[in-house]
């Protein structure tokens, strides 16, 4: 017998058993995205903004009286933390909030407004579970690789993405999802076009990590737009730089209706 085989077999399972049962997710003590007090801000601070190399944080103009405040846009946000580091009064703090998918774009932005008042349908599509299995079809439109190394954890015996029913596939014609990674190059747009439209209806796709999303630290720039919004339609964006295989597994099942989003108005549930 070879000694892997005997390895493993002694060993036994590595896989968890997350997300269909418990809660081990394995990012217990990761940094995630900061957390947003604003009834902590200061009237005279623009720490965060001016440390905020992608936007994420704005001061926006305040009516009448009232101060410049910063607007807050998770789907800007590249994680690195450094809001949380100049912050004076802790109005930025560091957690390990991961799961901040979402279906609609504007839940990323804080919003002061209940929850309640954010539109409630979960897709594009018919809200309806998958009874079959997923195949995604992955297209790096101008990524760093940063994306791509966690997609590759998908496949550890840890995450063991296959115990799901989901599956990477090299042909868009037997895909259900396209996941895009990277700032969107004006070179990749015909090739995520063309992509697309070999896929099958119906059909979805995810917006993974900040540059799908929003650009992230080169948006606007000459070789690149701002994301994925008006190239394709997005049905899920998952922020993050990059976000963890834990993240990415809670964005697919958003699709598959096995799972629910974490975050409105720019709050994630605690």
């Amino acid at each position: 017998m070879p000694l892997w085989t005997w390895f493993g077999l002694k060993e036994g399972s590595a896989s968890t058993d997350w997300p269909l049962r418990g809660d081990a997710h394995g990012q217990d003590g990761v940094l995630g995205m900061p957390r947003y007090e604003p009834a902590r801000c200061r009237d005279d601070c623009s720490a965060c903004a001016d440390a905020c190399m992608t936007q994420a944080i704005a001061l926006e103009a305040g009516s009448g009286v009232e101060k410049a405040r910063p607007r807050v846009d998770w789907g800007r946000c590249i994680v690195c933390q450094r809001c949380t580091e100049v912050c004076p009064t802790g109005a930025f703090m560091p957690s390990n909030d991961w799961a901040v998918a979402v279906t609609h774009r504007a839940e990323l932005v804080w919003n002061p407004a209940p929850a309640h008042e954010v539109p409630a349908e979960s897709s594009r599509h018919a809200a309806a579970p998958f009874r079959r299995s997923i195949h995604v079809r992955h297209v790096d439109a101008g990524s760093c690789n940063g994306c791509e190394s966690e997609l590759q954890a998908l496949n550890n015996p840890f995450y063991n993405l296959h115990r799901l029913g989901i599956f990477f596939t090299a042909s868009p014609r037997f895909a259900d999802v396209l996941l895009v990674t990277g700032s969107v190059t004006h070179a990749m747009r015909e090739v995520l076009l063309t992509t697309y439209k070999a896929m099958p209806e119906p059909k979805w796709v995810v917006a993974t990590g900040t540059c799908a999303v929003s650009g992230g630290v080169t948006a606007g720039n000459y070789a690149c737009g701002e994301g994925l919004d008006g190239v394709l339609p997005v049905d899920v964006y998952l922020p993050g730089c990059p976000p963890n295989p834990a993240a990415i597994i809670h964005a697919l099942q958003l699709i598959a209706g096995r799972s629910r989003e974490r975050m409105q108005g720019g709050r994630i549930e605690r």
